[in-house]
């Protein structure tokens, strides 16, 4: 028997997985449109998402700090991207990496927009935000990509058991039957209702 993935392992994995399918994004790519679904703001492109997920990695180290949004946001109209997107995403990243590295404090509090959680389940919310939008940039996109099996098994603990309640709350679209013959990564897809032949 495995022993329980720790939060932080799955938000490092989940973290990684995203990385690698952005640093694949062509700057032919920026301008493309992604699923309205994707984003609030009217007609979003695949750059817009980027933004979105600078400014997500941007907020890491004051998340784990305990700060919210509530207490102001600086971040929300600078110009994280700046004329290398990809590149400035990734200084981003490295950020956001080496403050989780430096240690989570389980006894915290992380204070998101819609409520506050324990620092494990908080991690477990970035990461699965992080790795299911790897997955649908990459089928988006064209780009080749997987979910490793370490990742799957993450998303098997840490997300599945409350795919149903994220569900509930417009997260994640109806579960799928998965086809007869689904390996690891379809049938995780399948219970997330991400699926596509």
């Amino acid at each position: 028997m495995t022993s329980p993935m720790k939060a932080e392992t799955f938000f490092l994995l989940s973290d990684a997985a995203l990385r690698s399918v952005i640093d694949r994004v062509q700057p032919g790519d920026f301008d493309k449109p992604v699923p309205a679904s994707w984003s609030s703001i009217e007609n979003p492109t695949v750059l817009d998402i980027l933004k979105s997920h600078a400014y997500d990695e941007a907020w890491v180290p004051g998340v784990l700090a305990g700060k919210s949004v509530a207490d102001g946001d600086e971040l929300r109209d600078k110009d994280l991207l700046g004329d290398d997107p990809i590149a400035a995403y990734d200084a981003l990243n490295d950020t956001a990496t080496a403050a989780v590295r430096g240690g989570v404090d389980v006894t915290s509090t992380f204070r998101f927009q819609y409520g506050d959680y324990p620092a494990d389940e908080g991690l477990s919310h970035l990461a699965m935000y992080r790795a299911t939008q790897a997955w649908m940039i990459a089928k988006h996109l064209g780009i080749p990509f997987h979910l490793s099996p370490e990742l799957i098994e993450g998303l098997n603990e840490w997300v599945v058991p409350h795919a149903d309640e994220w569900r509930s709350f417009g997260v994640f679209p109806p579960a799928i039957e998965p086809p007869a013959d689904a390996d690891d990564e379809t049938r995780l897809l399948c219970a997330i209702g991400f699926w596509v032949p």
